[in-house]
């Protein structure tokens, strides 16, 4: 599928790929480590008889990243600046992982984008905790980074996939992604190339990863700040989705944010399912949003 670009009023070119043609929208945020593409196993199931379109977030895929981000909240910016640049008004709105965060702050910040949610996987909307680690590289809970900059020189968590992005090391990402997010599925030869290949053109890891421990919506402290209670804000419908073999995001973040939410919320719990539902169970989750979205 060939990506499109766009400017944002922000300065920012975002890239893009589009499918289907409608008054409904349906727009798909990816997650960390990878780009829109990921997306194509939704993509191909979809009716296509519906507009989806789906982004590389500014410092992913063929998007640029001409000014570093500090939070989530500037990449739902972006997807915002987007909609507005492409005339959507409202849409319904997809996030896998890091994706669920941004789409979290989307809604909290533009309630009038996003008729209902998605998240997939997604992180807790108080956010991916990366803590300093000890002599033998086991995490010291509740020790925070000071900076981006210093949460850069992680040696468990951000090193490795830092150095596999700069050397454009195709194995060492691909054995990461086996070990933690194809767990249960593995992709096609020709997917699993496809995904490591734009994987591996992320250009803010360690912004990304600043963001994501710095997000806190709740009004609990998570270490890193104490919270804006932007989660209240949300009162679209939310259909929350997690595999009981993922390793990457915890069963108590999917249910952090159903408590949150819990009052516009549905849960469903998919077996044998690691952290990609899009190559685990591509046909019941496409099945699942349709049903929830009411397309």
């Amino acid at each position: 599928m060939e990506k499109k670009k766009i400017t944002l009023k922000n300065g920012e070119i975002i890239a893009y790929v589009e499918q289907g043609q409608s008054e409904r929208t349906i727009i798909l945020i990816h997650g960390n480590f990878s780009s829109c593409l990921h997306y194509t196993p939704l993509l191909d199931r979809l009716p296509k008889d519906i507009h989806v379109i789906a982004p590389d977030l500014r410092g992913y895929g063929d998007s640029s990243y001409f000014r570093r981000i500090s939070s989530l909240a500037e990449l739902a910016s972006d997807v915002h600046l987007f909609m507005e640049a492409k005339g959507i008004k409202s849409a319904d709105v997809i996030g896998w992982s890091l994706g669920g965060g941004v789409a979290l702050e989307l809604a909290a910040n533009y309630p009038k984008d996003v008729k209902s949610l998605v998240l997939i996987n997604s992180t807790t909307h108080r956010g991916y905790p990366v803590f300093k680690k000890g002599e033998n590289g086991q995490p010291l809970v509740g020790q925070a980074y000071e900076s981006a900059d210093e949460l850069g020189k992680d040696p468990i968590q951000v090193i490795p996939l830092l150095e596999a992005q700069k050397t454009k090391n195709f194995a060492v990402m691909s054995y990461i992604f086996d070990a933690t997010i194809y767990t249960v599925g593995k992709p096609s030869q020709e997917d699993n190339k496809l995904w490591i290949d734009e994987s591996l053109k992320q250009k803010n890891l360690i912004d990304a990863d600043w963001a994501l421990a710095n997000l806190n919506m709740s009004d609990i402290h998570n270490f890193y700040n104490a919270g804006t209670q932007n989660i209240n804000r949300i009162k679209c419908p939310v259909l929350h989705t997690w595999g009981t073999k993922d390793i990457v995001v915890p069963e108590y973040m999917v249910k952090e944010n159903f408590k949150a939410l819990k009052s516009v919320s549905k849960l469903i719990v998919y077996e044998n399912c690691g952290h990609s539902p899009l190559v685990d169970v591509p046909d019941q989750l496409t099945k699942d949003i349709i049903d929830f979205i009411k397309l």
